[in-house]
Order: structure tokens, then C-alpha cells, then sequence
């Protein structure tokens, strides 16, 4: 079943539409995802086929994360992520472990935004949150990244406790894919929660890098955003 899901895969294969991706997801030396490998699939493509392999074992899956194919990790991840869903307890947990225990091969940004609140965030959700605190101080841009896309989760359940307290972890990385992500994850906050959002803007605004100001308040109103960005 590995070979002939790699052999969909192949067949989708679209070189003009790779060379795009390899340049829109910074694959180029020195760059964030130097040796990253595209196909060229585009994802509805991807979802598909993950879901006529969900039978894929765990140990399948790991060997399509190891390798280089970006596509080939995207449709291991949207298969882990149907497995998940489907899961009783158990299984789950199983799940929630092999993803932890395969951070490093989630080393891109859509990777880990449309994976990891699915998975980490709803097995954490009534559990102790331990892990993404740990993972947002971890030397790996990737999984700081994952430490606060899995807080989505929560934000969605109206709970966003650990998005502000991660958000001030990560309040002065250097990355502009963590300051993104913060940013991002703010405003989801103050679409729920305006309040919320804005209360911890007034404590930290002046600090937050302009990338991570930008995304968090990015649908103020135009005197409301002058505000904030004039310091």
C-alpha cells in the first residue's frame, strides 16, 4: 500500500506547479525549507487520496514524513489526521505520541497549520497543556510554531488561557513565521474575544515584533490600527 499511494502521488505529478511551490515555500539555500521536494499537487488532490489510505499504518506513515517529497508528508499528516478523528481513546493516544515523536519531519509551515490543532489541540484540550509550553521553547522554529497553531483548537472551544500565555513566550522570536503565527492566533482570539485580545495588546504592543502587531490586529479599523503601530 506505501508504493501505490507514492504512485498516485507520482502520477499527480505537475512540474510547472512545483517549481512555483518550491519558490513560494522557500526551499532555496540558506532558505527555511532548503531541500524540500514539491510534486506540484495541489491540496484538495491530497486530501483525496488520504482518505482512500487511511488504512495506512503508523509505521507506513513515518516512512512518507521521512522523505524529502513535501506532498508525500502532507498526505501522511491528512491521513493521521482522518485516522485521529476516527480514533477511539487508545488510538488516540498512540496518535497524539507518533505525531510528538515525528516533529522534526513537520518542517513547514502548512505541515504544521493543518495538522496540529487537530491532533494536539484536541487530545490536550482537558489535558494538562505541559507539552506546548515545552515545545514553545524548543531550538526548533517548527515546533514553536506547532506550540501555538495546536492552541487553535482551544480558541475555537472559546478557551484562550494558553494562546496569550504562549503568545508571551513567544512574544520576542526572531522568526517571521513564529511572529506570524502569534499574530495570526491573536486575531482569532479577538474574533472571538475582542476584549481579550486588546488586553493583551495594551500590555505588550509596544514589545511585539511589527510582523506579529500586523497579523493580530489586522482587522481593526483604520484609526484603531494607526493606533497600535504608532508605538
Amino acid at each position: 500500500m506505501l508504493n501505490k499511494i507514492k504512485e498516485d502521488l507520482q502520477k499527480l505529478e505537475n512540474p510547472e506547479k512545483a517549481k512555483i511551490l518550491s519558490r513560494f515555500f522557500k526551499t532555496g539555500k540558506g532558505e527555511y525549507a532548503e531541500g524540500d521536494i514539491f510534486l506540484g499537487i495541489i491540496v484538495p488532490e491530497q486530501r483525496k487520496l488520504s482518505k482512500k489510505y487511511i488504512d495506512l499504518t503508523l509505521n507506513d506513515l513515518e516512512k512518507l514524513l521521512e522523505s524529502k517529497v513535501h506532498e508525500y508528508r502532507l498526505t501522511a499528516l491528512f491521513i493521521l489526521v482522518h485516522k485521529y478523528e476516527k480514533a477511539n481513546k487508545i488510538t488516540k493516544k498512540k496518535i497524539f505520541d507518533f505525531y510528538l515523536s515525528n516533529t522534526k519531519y513537520i518542517n513547514n509551515w502548512d505541515l504544521i497549520d493543518l495538522s496540529s490543532h487537530k491532533i494536539l489541540g484536541d487530545f490536550l484540550y482537558e489535558k494538562n497543556k505541559d507539552i506546548l509550553y515545552k515545545l514553545a521553547k524548543s531550538s526548533s522554529l517548527w515546533e514553536r510554531r506547532i506550540s501555538i497553531i495546536s492552541t487553535y483548537y482551544f480558541i475555537r472551544k472559546n478557551n484562550f488561557e494558553d494562546t496569550l500565555n504562549i503568545s508571551k513566550l513567544l512574544l520576542n522570536d526572531k522568526e517571521d513565521l513564529i511572529q506570524k503565527a502569534v499574530g495570526w492566533m491573536l486575531r482569532e482570539v479577538g474574533k472571538r474575544n475582542l476584549e481579550k485580545e486588546e488586553e493583551f495588546l495594551r500590555k505588550y504592543y509596544k514589545k511585539m515584533p511589527r510582523t506579529m502587531l500586523r497579523y493580530a490586529i489586522e482587522r481593526f479599523k483604520e484609526e484603531k490600527k494607526g493606533y497600535y503601530m504608532a508605538r
